[in-house]
């Protein structure tokens, strides 16, 4: 055994009485099916069946003896591995005890320091009029009108709206696209389109080569160059509504109760303020668990480290599916980013060991009730009903995991009821 991990081994003995037993059932067991040339089925003497198939009765007393064996030994020593045993340096000779080692991984032991309390320091953001200016202008921005230009050529500001056809620099597939609206001189698009495009008018043709930067948002065509061909269907103009009354009722919406400009600025700085006191409490439970962590010394098992890796990687896999993205199209190393994670995926178990601990010893648990309560808003979001999701969930075998990850949230909730909380000024104007 090594210190500060918890990694365990053990070596065991079964006696050779017990193994010759075994031994002996199981060359019955074959002498009854077993076909040797020259014997009925079943009538070939028991000493050659056992030289003809000694490496297969082994295996089968070592596969039927060695669990039972091991299984009481954790119990008698009180141990619980996290990880499948591993076993090696078998010995296994006719007439002997069989032995043999076992490797496994168990929960660390430690002690819970003073989780109570915790004091944690959190930024102080209060809502401005600068935030409430910038977030009409993102109404505004959202309620935009585009109207086509008469009279002169798209400059810098306008939106063209192009036909495209792109053929990749040294092969590749080529790319398609059709009314797509070019934004002249915005920072989201690439100098080549608003140089190109600069002077243009409707039923223009450009022909020109587009290099997309390395860390371009759209992995698919990030450090990639382009052959162009584009066709101006139309020259835009955007133009922002007026900030008045009718504005106000249009961007509230039917359920908004908002009849006025100033009665707007008003809910949008309630909904800042909630959002902000959102943030703060987020970033709160945040550095609670930094804190928990930091404060508790102890080794957390290598497999449940390697778990929560694959789970981070699994995430930004998933991520990237979400926004259309093939991972595998991607040009990015997964083993060193998988590596990277490392440090965290060690943070996030230690944590969750920490939070079931403090849940144990406050006696904190999920009701039946917060179960359901669960699972009826996530067969909401799902769009199929609750008892379908319930057994999706059994069948995986991740309703278990469920549970856990509720009764870690209650922990956190508990922990930010008990924590001292100071702010930090940082004022947004």
């Amino acid at each position: 055994m090594t210190e500060a991990t918890c990694k365990r081994e053990i070596e065991l003995e079964i006696p050779a009485e017990n193994v010759q037993k075994a031994s002996d059932k199981v060359a019955r067991d074959i002498a009854r099916l077993a076909r040797i040339p020259g014997f009925r089925p079943g009538k070939a003497p028991v000493t050659l069946v056992r030289r003809r198939f000694a490496e297969d009765i082994q295996g089968e007393v070592v596969q039927s003896l060695v669990p039972e064996y091991l299984e009481k030994a954790l119990d008698e020593k009180k141990m619980i591995p996290v990880t499948r045993p591993e076993i090696d340096q078998v010995h296994f000779k006719e007439g002997e005890p069989l032995k043999f080692r076992a490797v496994f991984e168990v929960l660390p032991e430690f002690d819970l320091g003073d989780y109570k309390n915790l004091a944690v320091q959190v930024d102080e953001i209060q809502v401005g009029d600068e935030q409430v200016d910038k977030a009409l202008e993102e109404l505004r921005e959202r309620a935009a009108s585009y109207v086509p230009v008469t009279g002169r050529p798209a400059q810098d500001g306008d939106h063209v709206l192009i036909k495209l056809m792109g053929t990749p620099v040294g092969g590749g597939d080529p790319v398609q696209a059709d009314n797509i609206l070019c934004h002249l001189g915005g920072e989201e698009t690439l100098a080549s389109f608003t140089e190109n495009l600069r002077g243009t008018n409707p039923g223009d043709t450009k022909e020109f080569e587009s290099k997309y930067p390395d860390d371009y948002p759209d992995p698919k065509l990030a450090g990639k160059t382009y052959n162009y061909s584009v066709n101006v269907i139309d020259v835009k103009e955007k133009k922002l509504p007026e900030l008045n009354d009718e504005f106000a009722k249009d961007a509230a919406g039917e359920q908004g109760g908002v009849s006025t400009i100033e009665e707007l600025r008003k809910k949008i700085r309630e909904n800042l303020d909630a959002a902000k006191a959102h943030e703060q409490q987020s970033q709160a439970r945040e550095k609670i668990l930094e804190a928990l962590v930091q404060q508790h010394d102890f080794p957390v098992p290598e497999a449940l480290i390697e778990s929560q890796m694959d789970a981070r990687l699994e995430r930004v896999v998933r991520s990237l599916a979400a926004q259309g993205v093939d991972p595998r199209a991607v040009n990015v190393d997964w083993v060193s980013l998988r590596r990277n994670q490392r440090e965290k995926a060690s943070g996030d178990v230690k944590a969750e060991l920490l939070l079931d601990r403090i849940a144990d010893a406050e006696k904190i648990e999920v009701t039946d009730e917060e179960v359901e309560k669960e699972i009826a808003t996530l067969a909401e979001r799902s769009g199929e009903s609750a008892t379908a999701l319930r057994a999706r969930l059994t069948k995986q075998n991740t309703l278990d995991r469920m549970k856990s990850k509720l009764r870690s949230d209650k922990v956190i909730d508990w922990l930010y009821r008990t924590a001292r909380i100071e702010t930090t000024a940082k004022n947004e104007k």
